[in-house]
């Protein structure tokens, strides 16, 4: 790998880590189903909002079974609040193949994870790391930021991903990868980083100077386009009745806040996703 030191690398994030870990709940458990949840949660929400929402979640979904036995309308509902509501779809599809194709376990293999609807590369090595505490490289855009700047340059998907399973250690792969990823979390952050808080400074080929690299970098989020009168708040808006009852057809333009076509389509958007069914003309969750 770049890194000229690699083993002071794995040392010096382990020990950090080890000190610096914050108290989350699914930092307190290897059950599987909890993980995929809070992972899917994690998703492009903020941990404050999934540490108050998980339990609520696995209170009504304690396992794929019980999901998977729900409506997707029950599952859409008890996500309220958490945004991004094809997430809670896919949660529910997971769920039906864990129980058709695992008896109802969630699996460990990567092959089998990443064939689990709405489960991508980083969920599915999150699950192998935290749940089994098998050998998986994580890649968020805490950690693609990390290894952007460690390198001091722009790297592509497949370089991130080759950095990390470069660096992984071949044993704690639960302690590594939460302690890299809150090292992006907490100080190698988007904004003001603290290198002189980091642990591996050193070891950076940016530390701070000139452009940023993990700017445009392969794996680190970009902003968001505005969503102040966008389709997902139009989407999301939408949703939100439905949770609490169906609507009429002729009402939708109306509670969306918009012009019929634009209502017309964005309803269509919807139910191509699995979101809303529409009968006897109203939409309602399936």
């Amino acid at each position: 790998m770049a890194v000229d030191n690699p083993s002071h690398l794995r040392k010096q994030v382990l020990s950090w880590g080890t000190s610096n870990l914050r108290d989350l709940p699914w930092r307190r458990t290897r059950d599987p189903w909890t993980i995929l949840v809070s992972e899917t949660m994690l998703q492009q929400t903020q941990v404050s909002r999934v540490v108050e929402r998980l339990p609520v979640v696995l209170n009504e979904f304690p396992d794929p079974a019980t999901c998977a036995a729900s409506t997707v309308g029950d599952v859409v509902t008890v996500w309220a609040g958490l945004g991004y509501n094809r997430r809670p779809v896919m949660l529910h599809r997971a769920a039906t193949q864990i129980v058709s194709d695992h008896a109802g376990a969630v699996p460990s293999g990567l092959k089998d994870l990443l064939a689990l609807p709405g489960v991508g590369p980083y969920t599915a090595r999150a699950v192998r790391a935290f749940a089994f505490e098998l050998s998986a490289a994580v890649v968020d855009t805490n950690i693609g930021r990390f290894y952007a700047r460690i390198h001091g340059r722009k790297l592509s998907a497949r370089e991130v991903q080759q950095f990390a399973d470069e660096a992984a250690p071949e044993d704690q792969p639960w302690l590594w990868n939460q302690s890299i990823m809150e090292l992006g979390a907490l100080v190698c952050t988007k904004r003001s980083p603290m290198c002189d808080a980091c642990p591996v400074v050193d070891l950076c080929a940016w530390v701070g100077e000139g452009d940023d690299p993990a700017q445009g970098s392969a794996a680190v989020s970009v902003p968001q386009t505005r969503f102040e009168g966008s389709d997902r708040q139009l989407r999301g808006r939408l949703v939100d009745v439905l949770r609490a009852s169906p609507l009429a057809l002729s009402e939708i333009a109306a509670t969306m806040q918009t012009d019929a076509d634009r209502a017309e389509l964005i309803l269509a958007g919807l139910q191509g996703d699995g979101l809303v069914v529409v009968k006897d003309r109203q939409a309602r969750l399936p």
